[in-house]
C-alpha cells in the first residue's frame, strides 16, 4: 500500500455473472489516486464464475476470492465479503455493475474533507452494453447533517442511492454489522438509513460515480407487477428503521408516518395511472394499490387526491384520459429525475 493514499476495499458479490466479473474487477483495479483491494465472494455459482474469480486472483495481488460451496444467498454473500475488509473505506460493487473513472479517490477525498461523513454517494447511470462516456463535469461536493438526509428520504419514501457509487467509511461498517437479511428486496436503504442515523452523508455531484448495468438478469427493473412488491418492501423498512435500530431518534414516529404517508399517495398515483391503462401498468393491480394505500395510512382516504382517484374507479377509461394520465406520469416522473439528478434528494 503507498503511503497517504486511502485505502479501499471493492467487495464484489457472484451468482452466476463470470461473464461480467473481469470489468467490474478491472473498473475498480484501475481507480487512479487510491489504494484498492478486492474481494470476490462467489455464491456456489453453477456457471464457472468461480474459476473466472481465481483466475483474476491469480494474476493480481491485490485480489483474492471467498468460495461458498453452498449458495448461501445474496445478503449473506454480502455480508461474508464485508467481514473481510481491510481498508479503511469500504464499496459493495455488483458483478455486473462498474465503478467509475476516479470515483473512489473523489469520494474518499470528500470524507477526508469531512471527517463526520460516513456515506459518500453520486450518480450512476444505466447501460446495457457500453457504459456511457464520463461527462466532462467539475467534481462539486454536497454534504448533510444525517439527521437531515433522514428526514428527506422520509419525504420522498425511497432510496435515493442505485449502489455502485455508494463507499462507507470501515468504522462505519463496522457499527453498522452489515446487511440485514430480513429485509433481502431493501437492505441496502435500510443500511443507508442506519449510516445516517451515526453519520453525516455526503455526494459528488458532476461526474459519473458509478454504472448500473441493466440486463435480462435483472429483469425486475421492468416488471411493473415487481412495484406493488417493491413498495411494500420501501413501507416495510421504514417501520423496521423507526420500530428498531431508529426509534430512538428524534420524531422516529413521525418520521415513520411520513414515509407511510408518502408511500400511500404514491400508490394512488400508480392506481390511478393502472386504472387508466398508462404506463405499463396492469390494470388489474390497481385495487391492490388502493389497499395498500389505505392499509399504510389510513387517512389517504380523506385525501383530496384519494376522492378524484374514487371518482374513476368504475367508469372505464376512455383514450383520452389514458393519454393524460401517460403524459402527467412521464412529465412527473421527468421532474423528480431533475430534481434528484442535480441535487441528490
Amino acid at each position: 500500500m503507498s503511503a497517504g493514499l486511502a485505502r479501499v476495499t471493492v467487495v464484489i458479490p457472484c451468482y452466476n455473472y463470470g461473464h461480467y466479473l473481469p470489468a467490474a474487477v478491472r473498473s475498480a483495479l484501475e481507480q487512479p489516486g487510491v489504494d484498492v483491494d478486492v474481494i470476490i465472494v462467489d455464491d456456489a455459482s453453477p456457471d464457472g464464475s468461480v474459476a473466472v474469480a481465481r483466475a483474476l486472483a491469480s494474476r493480481d495481488a491485490r485480489v483474492r476470492v471467498i468460495e461458498h460451496e453452498q449458495n448461501r444467498g445474496h445478503i449473506r454473500t454480502y455480508n461474508d465479503g464485508l467481514a473481510e475488509v481491510t481498508g479503511d473505506y469500504v464499496v459493495l460493487l455488483s458483478a455486473d455493475d462498474l465503478l467509475a473513472p476516479g470515483a473512489l479517490a473523489r469520494s474518499t477525498g470528500l470524507m477526508r474533507r469531512h471527517p463526520r461523513v460516513g456515506l459518500v454517494y453520486g450518480y450512476a447511470p444505466e447501460f446495457s452494453e457500453t457504459p456511457p462516456p464520463q461527462l466532462r463535469a467539475r467534481a462539486r461536493e454536497q454534504v448533510w447533517k444525517g439527521d437531515r438526509w433522514l428526514q428527506r428520504i422520509c419525504d420522498r419514501g425511497t432510496n435515493l442511492i442505485v449502489n455502485p457509487e455508494a463507499i462507507l467509511r470501515r468504522d462505519v461498517m463496522d457499527r453498522l454489522v452489515g446487511y440485514d437479511p430480513d429485509l433481502p428486496q431493501t437492505a441496502d436503504m435500510e443500511l443507508w438509513m442506519r449510516a445516517a442515523a451515526i453519520s453525516d452523508v455526503g455526494r459528488v455531484a458532476g461526474p459519473y460515480q458509478g454504472f448500473y448495468r441493466v440486463h435480462d438478469a435483472n429483469m425486475h427493473l421492468t416488471d411493473y407487477r415487481g412495484l406493488l412488491t417493491e413498495i411494500r418492501a420501501r413501507r416495510d423498512t421504514f417501520t423496521s428503521f423507526f420500530d428498531g435500530p431508529g426509534a430512538g431518534l428524534p420524531r422516529a414516529r413521525e418520521r415513520r408516518d411520513a414515509a407511510h404517508r408518502t408511500l400511500a399517495a404514491e400508490a394512488v398515483r400508480l392506481e390511478r395511472v393502472a386504472r387508466a391503462g398508462g404506463g405499463g401498468l396492469d390494470p388489474d393491480l390497481a385495487d391492490d394499490f388502493s389497499a395498500f394505500a389505505a392499509e399504510t395510512w389510513p387517512g389517504i382516504t380523506a385525501t383530496r387526491l384519494w376522492r378524484q382517484t374514487a371518482t374513476r374507479r368504475h367508469r372505464p377509461p376512455g383514450a383520452l384520459r389514458r393519454a393524460v394520465e401517460s403524459q402527467v406520469t412521464s412529465v412527473t416522473g421527468a421532474l423528480r429525475w431533475r430534481r434528484w439528478r442535480r441535487y441528490g434528494l
